[in-house]
């Protein structure tokens, strides 16, 4: 199974109508795909916390949202993450390409990428690791039940050598 497709069908699979992204381009197979799907509302953005106030709002008019970003833009969207979704218990699945991880060619990813999971606990968000795109599809998932039952975000975290 393709790594990206993987993602995109489970989004498909759990519904998913509604998504806002940062570019990133580990990520870009699956938002192409997800351009091409009349199903799907896609909102690129130029900040994370910006994606995040588009989903809440899609949350409140009945959509099933998700974020799709690089980890990088997780210190950028802390406190609507808090705050907002948090605070309301609006569910959010959060699809982030998790650079800075084991085979990264770029030193300035890494120290966010250390950080990540750490950040994630100490906000008291789960989030899920897939080595492998069966894994990811299924973790996507795990991590939108999840999130509509603690109704707070839930992350995927896909490493470099996911992809």
């Amino acid at each position: 199974m393709d790594s990206s497709k993987a993602v995109y069908d489970g989004l498909k699979c759990v519904g998913i109508d509604f998504i806002v992204s940062v570019p990133c381009v580990n990520l870009s197979k699956i938002l192409d795909m997800i351009d091409e799907d009349d199903e799907i509302i896609h909102v690129p953005v130029t900040r994370e916390e910006e994606g995040i106030g588009l989903c809440a709002g899609a949350y409140l008019g009945g959509k099933k949202v998700a974020i799709l970003m690089q980890n990088s833009g997780l210190g950028n969207s802390i406190n609507a993450l808090k705050s907002l979704t948090q605070l309301y218990e609006m569910p959010l699945l959060m699809i982030m390409s998790h650079r800075g991880t084991e085979g990264e060619g770029i030193c300035g990813q890494v120290p966010m990428g250390e950080s990540t999971p750490r950040i994630l606990e100490a906000m008291d968000f789960k989030y899920f690791k897939p080595q492998k795109p069966e894994e990811a599809y299924e973790n996507i998932k795990e991590a939108w039940d999840l999130s509509l039952q603690e109704g707070k975000p839930v992350s995927v975290l896909l490493e470099i050598k996911y992809w």
